[in-house]
């Protein structure tokens, strides 16, 4: 794990220190929302694109962020309009677990108010893209009608609980999702505002005297940052639960859950420039009965509710405060609040990733067929009709759904004699059904980045597959076209698409400009690290080039790329480089 080496120290100025005034913006914001309303309601009704800045932090929390189109900027600036505003709204959907029916009324809200299309996200959550201002109360209104929420989607809370998707195994891997659930009730915000102002329409009208709002266990002023929970099944990281703040990886034993090995203090996300902000793996906790879930998780965050840096948003992730204060004193504030020890973690160990895709069995005798979706970015185009071909085939068979950490989609609960029907019927979409087929970009996956995300300095999701394409056809050339290669890209170093955990990783530094990470391995269990900075998207498959035939030439029996880099090391791996150059 290549995250810096730091001495055990006191905890940083946080809540339990801060004094009146003190504390970032956002921190003010949130106490004075009056538990997340805010002028939101009031804010609704006006007719205007866009929130004020302060309502726009309080947005996330109720599941949407206010983004514009950038690729409209110039031009709209020229022309003296305002910024091309419109809203990203995502639901909390704990284990990526849809209905038939709740996948169509996504499908039907993207069409109606968004851009026609939806975004699986690396949480298993939906997206849908390019709502205005105007549809969001009809969008976020018919989201909960369909029994899912967007509340705690976004925001400075516990977000959506992820879990491993596929239904293969027993009822042990079936309780996964259900855990799943409970966490996500559990954690949620206990604030009236949401269904006040999205669920409950008449009472925002109300001249009755609202009854006083609690938050148990987040207080007012909620989390520092965002917090992220995941429940792995035994040998399958498909959730990469080492990027969690808590990794809950299941423990079972003849088909039976007896408990869970909770690991602590991941994420991803870093700043340019910002020594104090870094990418760091999970550490093991301690060992969990099924019933001990529950109030333990409750109790990590309100250790790190209490500690987390409120001052600097970049260093307010629970990542820092076990890192900086130690596993061992983490665990004692933890036991302190329950008042019992905790049992000592057991080992975990991943030795690879199974994505779910094809067809493969369930536990109960039915069919599931995992597909892969190119960044998880659902839209019909010429040469697919993906969207419309899902719609039909989930309509037509009433298919339950599934979404993966990969941005892929699994169809469950098909019957052995509807197969070749629905095989068939895909097929006459363009939808690719053999996984295989996929190549390179099946290890591989972008976050939206540009033209909507605030936060993007480069390019991902539209210019990835291209970039895969150029490097899949290098590696076929030089007979490594068949290797697995984990390949991730990001628009800025926030990590949502967790490059730092890729054989290769690739970081926005600017426009088309990129850091390249090498050194993770397939099992998402070590991280990498920077190997080369602010390289040109254009030169990224020349830099990699004399990489592949340095790895085909000397590498070990079956080693993977990234676990070649890491062991052969980076200073090697530029000797290497500079010879071939030289040569050539």
């Amino acid at each position: 794990m290549s995250t810096p080496d730091h001495e055990q120290t006191t905890p940083p100025k946080t809540l339990l220190d801060l004094g009146p005034g003190e504390g970032s913006k956002v921190e003010h914001i949130k106490i004075e929302s009056n538990y997340l309303r805010g002028t939101l309601v009031e804010e609704l009704g006006q007719d205007t694109s866009r929130f004020s800045e302060d309502q726009v932090q309080l947005i996330k929390f109720h599941g949407m962020y206010q983004q514009e189109d950038r690729d409209l900027r110039q031009g709209r600036r020229a022309a003296g309009a305002e910024k091309a505003y419109q809203f990203m709204i995502r639901s909390r959907i704990p284990g990526g677990a849809l209905t038939a029916e709740q996948y169509l009324v996504q499908d039907n809200l993207s069409e109606r108010y968004g851009n026609h299309t939806m975004r699986i996200t690396t949480r298993q959550s939906f997206q849908l893209h390019g709502i205005l201002k105007g549809d969001i109360h009809s969008t976020i209104h018919a989201i909960n009608e369909s029994l899912l929420s967007t509340l705690a989607a976004c925001g400075d809370v516990n977000r959506n609980v992820m879990a491993c998707p596929a239904p293969v195994s027993s009822r042990a891997q079936a309780q996964l999702q259900e855990i799943a659930e409970q966490l996500a009730i559990h954690l949620a915000p206990k604030s009236k505002a949401y269904h006040e102002i999205w669920v409950d329409g008449e009472k925002i009208h109300s001249t009755e005297e609202p009854e006083e709002d609690v938050e148990p266990m987040y207080g007012v002023t909620y989390l520092p940052r965002k917090f992220k929970i995941g429940v792995a099944y035994p040998g399958d990281n498909c959730i990469d639960i080492f990027t969690q703040d808590i990794g809950l990886v299941a423990r079972v034993e003849n088909d039976t859950l007896i408990g869970f090995t909770a690991v602590l203090g991941g994420g991803m996300g870093a700043t340019h420039g910002k020594q104090e902000t870094f990418p760091r793996l999970a550490t093991p906790f301690a060992d969990l009965t099924v019933d001990q879930v529950l109030p333990v998780s409750e109790t990590i965050i309100t250790v790190q509710r209490d500690y987390g840096d409120r001052t600097n948003r970049r260093h307010a992730r629970m990542k820092y405060v076990v890192e900086e204060c130690g596993v061992d004193w983490f665990r004692q504030q933890v036991e302190e609040r329950l008042g019992y020890q905790l049992s000592d973690p057991s080992e975990v160990h991943f030795h690879g990733i199974e994505d779910h895709l094809g067809w493969q069995p369930q536990a109960d005798g039915n069919l599931f067929l995992g597909l892969p979706i190119e960044n998880g970015r659902l839209r019909d185009t010429e040469t697919s009709r993906l969207k419309s071909g899902l719609r039909a085939v989930i309509e037509q068979f009433q298919l339950s759904v599934r979404l993966t950490a990969q941005q892929n989609i699994l169809l469950l609960d098909i019957k052995e004699e509807d197969r070749s029907t629905i095989e068939h019927l895909l097929q006459e979409y363009g939808i690719e059904t053999d996984p295989t087929r996929v190549g390179a970009y099946r290890f591989a996956m972008a976050c939206p980045a540009l033209p909507t995300c605030g936060l993007a300095v480069a390019e991902a999701e539209r210019v990835l597959p291209a970039l895969v394409k150029q490097l899949e056809t290098n590696l076929h050339a030089l007979g490594l076209g068949n290797e697995e290669i984990g390949i991730r890209m990001t628009g800025c170093p926030n990590g949502c698409a967790r490059p730092y955990l890729g054989d290769i990783g690739f970081v926005g530094r600017s426009k088309d400009l990129y850091n390249i990470h090498l050194g993770g391995d397939l099992g998402y269990t070590r991280l990498n690290a920077v190997y080369a900075q602010s390289v040109n998207i254009k030169d990224i498959p020349a830099m990699l080039q004399p990489l592949f035939v340095f790895w085909r030439d000397e590498r070990q029996a079956n080693e993977a790329f990234g676990d070649f880099c890491h062991r052969v090391g980076f200073e090697q791996l530029r000797e290497k480089v500079a010879v071939q150059t030289t040569v050539g």
